[in-house]
């Protein structure tokens, strides 16, 4: 029984420390290529002729292009009971909502490396104090108390509490390195979503502008179409 329990909770820690180094190698690599895809965000982005035109210029699935169809299809669909809500407080809305999401996914798996950077070293000495439990009674069972059939056995115990602080440490330091990391990431995407924000509202009120100055010409070119119309009533 004592060596099951033993070999139990090494295996326990072997799952954790791999699962540790999956998330951070994994995590990593995301926030590499999330920096990738706000540098081209940033040189192609900003120089497209319209947002449509920007958004095609984006890769899709990643955070910028979510963010970007996102607000986009809200403009459109500002129509409805959503126009009783203003359309600075529509696409303020709906980039929030898609940055919130994208930071979501950010953090995903942070709670497991959090879980075993605080219980790992407990773990480990769990499995320390069933081993030196074990290995004194068989040594009462024995009848000799002699060093050298001490040190081996406990030595041995002992062993799991290092390996619950090797699986500990690197726990506790990817998830700061990565919180860090992700702070910085959501700054970028904050940034892209506030820039946005301010295109859509200019463009918005751009087309608003066009469509007040064609009214405006419809009327000097025809100031009183009423008469018009009763006049060639009555001269038909």
């Amino acid at each position: 029984t004592g060596y099951l329990v033993a070999k139990s909770t090494l295996v326990i820690l072997g799952i954790m420390s791999i699962g540790t180094w999956y998330i951070f190698f994994t995590k990593v690599y995301e926030q590499f290529k999330l920096g990738r895809q706000a540098k081209a965000a940033n040189t192609t982005f900003w120089g497209a002729g319209n947002v449509q035109q920007a958004v095609e210029t984006l890769e899709v699935g990643s955070p910028f292009h979510f963010i970007a169809k996102s607000a986009v299809e809200a403009t459109v669909r500002h129509e409805g009971l959503l126009a009783h809500i203003g359309l600075n407080a529509w696409i303020t809305q709906s980039i929030q909502r898609s940055i919130d999401n994208i930071q979501s996914r950010l953090q995903d798996g942070l709670a497991f490396l959090a879980t075993v950077g605080a219980t790992s070293p407990f773990i480990g000495l769990f499995g320390t104090v069933w081993g030196i439990y074990h290995a004194l009674t068989a040594i009462g069972i024995a009848g000799q108390a002699s060093i050298d059939k001490v040190a081996g056995p406990v030595g041995e115990a002992l062993i799991m509490t290092a390996i619950g602080l090797f699986v500990a440490v690197p726990a506790v330091l990817g998830y700061n390195v990565l919180v860090r990391r992700n702070k910085a990431a959501l700054e970028t995407v904050r940034s892209f979503g506030a820039d946005l924000h301010a295109v859509l509202l200019g463009e918005a009120g751009s087309n608003q502008t066009d469509q007040d100055e064609t009214s405006a010409e419809v009327v000097k070119l025809n100031p009183n179409p009423s008469v018009k119309i009763v006049s060639a009533a009555f001269a038909s």
